[in-house]
């Protein structure tokens, strides 16, 4: 194991809690599977939209994979439409707009401390 990092756990989908994410409530949920607090470089969870149609800038390199529905999303002046088994990556500094009716997505983020670095 290496120093200061949390040792390695498995995490079930089915004993994941999903908390609203920043102000968009119940829009958007996260469930986090690694971040900073466990000294990892690398935040990864998974997210779930709801009804949801929010901007966003990313100041981290992101991941997203759609599990479950679709996801479009907005991104310098282009949208691309997700569907299940489908990613995109993101890179840092992109602004876009998040939107679905339904969509459980998996994300990774890097760095995992974007906002001590901003």
């Amino acid at each position: 194991m290496t120093k200061g990092k949390a040792p390695p756990r498995a995490v079930r989908y089915d004993d994941l809690r999903f908390a609203p994410r920043f102000e968009y409530g119940e829009m958007a949920g996260v469930a986090a599977i690694c971040s900073a607090d466990d000294g990892s470089e690398l935040d990864a969870g998974w997210a779930r939209l709801v009804g949801a149609r929010f901007p966003w800038a990313i100041r981290y390199d992101e991941v997203l994979t759609v599990f479950e529905g679709s996801l479009r999303l907005h991104v310098g002046g282009e949208v691309h439409e997700l569907g299940v088994r489908d990613s995109i990556w993101l890179p840092a500094g992109s602004e876009l707009v998040y939107e679905a009716e339904a969509a459980l997505v998996h994300y990774a983020i890097h760095p995992s401390n974007w906002q001590a670095a901003s």
